[in-house]
């Protein structure tokens, strides 16, 4: 048998305290990963384990305060079981693959429901998954109903695949960041829009906010010259420079001015006065001033379905 380091006081009397441990349970909560679906990453990596250790249930299993729950689980049908039954409580005590060859001898487990009755364990051997910080959060585990001894190569391959556990875990806690980060900017975004607006209704200065490189940008309405669609985003040119955002023209074009801006194409928003000329089937704007202060003009179609609306909106003679 293969107990590791630990005698057999040592080891039951150390996972109550250890797992009673306020800050490895917390890191475990910012993962927010307790109770979430299955994931494929997680899936591969437990039959991976399965295949490499030869052994019929593997898990990825995760300590809670009363509950070892599986992100990933092969060969067991139950989605958890109480923390007083996990051989996982005992390898979270190492950072070495914790290896139990035939449980049926080992005091610590040989009375163990899980022993004793389905799945009728008798090999367990687990890699322990340690944060970057050092906390323990599980492991990932392989099982057998026989008897058995993991070569080194098997064991080695076990720790190879806790670390990848791990560097899901961390993709996954950034992803869900850089989310939430994303949500709150654009509830900040929309915040200032509005604010913008509410401006404009009472009289005050014409501007919106748009987002650029991570940040908020305030942008003055009067600037603007004019707007362009370019499939999922919208290019607004406004004096010299030029922003790019994530819209559509419908959503920007309720942000805008209505006495100043007019759609004029599917793909175009001009503001009023800087056109310079209407000739045939295009409104001749104002593009800005080059080098020498010359300044240069853009033909910019008009819609057929637009060209009605614009000429009404026009001080014709």
């Amino acid at each position: 048998m293969s107990f590791t380091s630990f005698t057999p006081n040592q080891t039951a009397a150390a996972p109550a305290r250890r797992l009673s441990d306020a800050a490895r349970l917390e890191a475990l909560r910012k993962y927010q990963i307790l109770d979430t679906p299955p994931e494929a990453v997680f899936d591969d990596l437990v039959r991976l384990a399965a295949y490499i250790c030869g052994t019929p249930i593997s898990l990825v299993s995760l300590l809670d305060a009363e509950r070892q729950w599986f992100k990933a689980r092969v060969g067991l049908e139950v989605p958890s079981t109480p923390l007083n039954l996990a051989f996982c409580r005992h390898a979270i005590l190492t950072d070495k693959v914790y290896e139990v060859e035939d449980a049926t001898l080992d005091p610590l487990f040989q009375r163990n429901d899980l022993v004793t009755g389905e799945p009728n364990i008798r090999f367990y051997a687990g890699a322990p998954l340690i944060t970057p910080e050092g906390q323990m959060l599980g492991t990932i585990c392989t099982i057998d109903t026989v008897p058995r001894r993991l070569t080194e190569e098997q064991r080695d391959a076990l720790r190879i695949l806790a670390r990848e556990v791990v560097s899901h875990l961390e993709l996954r806690r950034a992803r869900i960041q850089l989310e939430e980060e994303k949500h709150k900017l654009e509830g900040l975004l929309r915040m200032a829009n509005d604010t913008a607006e509410s401006f404009y209704l009472h009289g005050g200065q014409n501007e919106i906010f748009i987002k650029q490189d991570h940040k908020l940008l305030r942008v003055n309405t009067t600037d603007i010259r004019y707007v362009e669609a370019l499939g999922d985003y919208v290019n607004i040119y406004s004096g010299r420079e030029r922003y790019t955002v994530y819209s559509t023209m419908k959503e920007l074009e309720a942000k805008l001015p209505v006495r100043d801006f007019a759609r004029v194409h599917r793909k175009y928003i001009v503001r009023l006065d800087r056109i310079i000329a209407i000739e045939n089937d295009a409104v001749i704007v104002e593009a800005g001033r080059n080098a020498e202060q010359a300044t240069s003009v853009l033909p910019v179609p008009i819609g057929s379905s637009y060209k009605a609306a614009l000429l009404s909106r026009l001080n014709l003679v």
